[in-house]
């Protein structure tokens, strides 16, 4: 859990915007709410989806850096505006009022906001196999844009765990020499194969019994049959899951894709349901610190001028 600043006295009644979630997307929509001079609390459970990780890559002006140390400046940043409440806790119920919605906490502690703005983020599931949930964040990865440079040259494996695993294969051959590991999962199609070979990625059908090496770091990966391959990096496409049930009942409509859900958004972020937001990974398919800064942003402007002309 992250500190609490606590509902001081002078909290309002009702705030003009809840956010439910406070790591980049957030805080990056807190930040523009709070510049408007609007009241906005911040609920946070202080468990930030990349916390497995030592560094951030690809975010401007800030690549390499320690995404907790961005998250703990950012948060230092925002609570210097005296309109911004956080509380650190869990949201396990939300629902409408007629002018607007209620947040309920588990420490006992309701809420009630103007608008909402979810964006509590996602959690992965990770396949359970000996040794790769240790790694996670490290030398077991997801996203070469994300950590791809750092092990460029060097031996790369791709895990078949999603239905996009083979296009993930094709792509992190970019960086490296690949072998795509079905695991016993289904061969890819005859397309699939031809541009698996074309990208030069091998392929290995047999099961994986577990991952080697000194932690974090990563030597080697053992196949059913004892072998073990020389490995310095194995990418994996996990299953997400959303970290709260809170949209679904409130009534957003969500939708799936290859690795799990999102909700759905128009342009400006807004979900199904009039006045509530979602930011991040929660409402996209595609996840990145940067992106989930800009989506935090449009959500608070938007949040702000719903507030404004709604």
């Amino acid at each position: 859990m992250l500190p609490d600043t606590a509902i001081r006295a002078d909290a309002p009644a009702q705030y003009d915007a809840i956010i439910i979630g406070g790591s980049f997307a957030g805080l990056s929509a807190a930040t523009y709410i709070a510049r408007a001079r609007r009241s906005v609390c911040i609920v946070d459970a202080g468990a930030p989806r990349n916390r497995f990780a030592a560094h951030s890559h690809g975010f401007l002006a800030q690549d390499g850096s320690n995404p907790a140390a961005i998250l703990a400046t950012a948060r230092a940043q925002v609570s210097a505006y005296p309109t911004v409440r956080f509380i650190s806790a869990h949201a396990i119920d939300a629902s409408s009022e007629n002018d607007g919605f209620r947040v309920d906490l588990d420490d006992g502690t309701t809420l009630h906001g103007r608008k909402l703005v979810l964006a509590y983020g996602l959690s992965d599931d990770l396949p359970a196999i000996p040794g790769l949930a240790e790694r996670w964040g490290a030398s077991v990865i997801h996203c070469p844009y994300c950590h791809g440079y750092e092990f460029s040259g060097q031996r790369l494996g791709v895990l078949a765990s999603t239905p996009m695993s083979a296009h993930q294969a094709m792509l992190v051959a970019e960086w490296g020499p690949v072998t795509f590991y079905l695991n016993g999962q289904p061969t890819p199609d005859t397309q699939e194969l031809a541009e698996l070979e074309k990208r030069g990625v091998a392929i290995e059908p047999a099961a994986i019994r577990a991952l080697h090496g000194d932690l974090p770091h990563l030597s080697g990966i053992e196949l059913a049959n004892g072998r073990i391959d020389p490995l310095d990096a194995l990418y994996v496409g996990p299953r997400t899951r959303f970290n709260s049930d809170i949209a679904q009942k409130l009534g957003c409509a969500v939708e799936e894709h290859a690795a799990g859900a999102f909700i759905r958004t128009d342009s400006l972020k807004e979900t199904t349901v009039p006045g509530i937001y979602a930011a991040g990974d929660i409402a996209r398919g595609a996840h990145s610190v940067a992106w989930a800064c800009g989506d935090g942003v449009m959500a608070g402007v938007a949040t702000h001028r719903s507030l404004v002309f709604g």
